[in-house]
């Protein structure tokens, strides 16, 4: 059997940069290697690509492009060109982006594998940019019918309504966030007056485009359901977040910090079952293919209710998307298999 020539992307120009680094470092290492042709695509954070023929720990060290093998690169039609040598075209026939977060699964990457002709692993460009903007998700989940906590969202320039009237609408306590970050970045529980104007600051800090959510804090605690598929889709296993303050932050993500992930969750079967379901229900609403982590809270009432969608989740050894698959029967480098195929599945370039 012919070996695919595959491109992994890491790194990126996004907040989440850091994280990348130790997906590609997990997912390089669980890889079934002897598979495929690796061609490593470093992005810095300044968003210059770079092709990368180093180790493993030089990626998870960030010390990548210190490595005499790193020169800048560029994809062309169907492949990629090492600048230093642009006569040697390296062709490729599939790309994973491990990339987290803004520039990396908003679309803008898809866009240009779209544009270069070359299959991709996860969601294409439109269901990637909804799924990123959580405005926009929020607006096509009430078309669906699919539950949300009450939101309103703000934008930079312009009027927005205060405190108090937001209040009015919304009672205490709120959760301000992003509309295009991840990994809980610029992400704050808002009980006082007091705490609102500085979480609103630093969340439109991280929000590239000048958009943030305030959304009515949830009396329950987090669940998620890895789902995969194209036409045909299967939902992994549910999996639940016990936080000991009042947010699952970033050190909480990826340090482990003050939060535990469990899997399975431990709800009752009729409660895992119509997770599953409404993560397969939002994912056929946005679209997504490939891949993607619906992220949803289970009440104090039992009721399920969508957070939000995540089409690069984690890819270290323990995170959860693969945790939550690993669960459902799929191990990591089969995993890794499936998603690479499933890509192969979809029509590139002139249909």
């Amino acid at each position: 059997m012919n070996r695919y020539n595959l491109a992994v992307l890491f790194g990126g120009q996004s907040s989440e940069y850091s994280v990348s680094l130790h997906s590609t470092a997990s997912f390089l290492r669980q890889i079934h290697a002897d598979k495929y042709n690796i061609i490593m695509i470093g992005i810095d954070p300044n968003g210059i690509f770079y092709y990368y023929d180093g180790s493993i720990d030089a990626i998870e060290h960030d010390t990548w492009r210190q490595d005499p093998s790193c020169t800048p690169c560029a994809f062309v039609h169907k492949g990629v060109i090492r600048l230093d040598r642009p006569e040697e075209k390296m062709d490729l026939d599939v790309a994973f982006p491990v990339l987290h977060g803004k520039n990396g699964e908003d679309g803008c990457i898809q866009g240009l594998l779209e544009l270069m002709n070359i299959h991709y692993v996860g969601c294409d460009v439109m269901s990637s940019s909804i799924s990123m903007d959580k405005e926009i998700m929020h607006i096509l989940c009430k078309e669906a019918d699919i539950p949300c906590a009450p939101y309103i969202c703000l934008k930079k320039f312009e009027a927005n309504p205060t405190f108090e009237e937001i209040e009015k609408q919304i009672p205490l306590p709120w959760i301000i966030k992003p509309c295009n970050a991840g990994s809980s970045y610029g992400v704050h529980k808002v009980e006082s007056k007091e705490d609102f104007e500085p979480a609103v600051d630093d969340a439109f800090y991280y929000d590239g485009r000048g958009k943030i959510l305030v959304e009515k804090a949830i009396d329950g605690f987090e669940i998620g359901c890895a789902v995969m598929g194209n036409e045909t889709v299967f939902t992994g296993s549910i999996d639940e977040i016990q936080i000991h303050g009042s947010i699952f932050d970033f050190e909480g993500k990826y340090e482990d910090k003050g939060a535990e992930i469990i899997c399975p969750a431990r709800i009752e079967p009729k409660q895992f079952k119509q997770a599953q379901e409404l993560a397969y229900r939002t994912y056929k609403a946005m679209n997504c293919t490939g891949l993607a982590r619906v992220d949803m809270f289970l009440t104090s009432d039992g009721q399920i209710i969508l957070n939000e969608l995540n089409t690069i989740p984690g890819f270290t050894d323990t995170s959860r998307y693969p945790s939550m698959m690993k669960e459902a029967g799929i191990g990591f480098s089969d995993l890794i298999d499936r998603l690479i195929e499933l890509a192969m599945q979809r029509k590139v370039g002139v249909c």
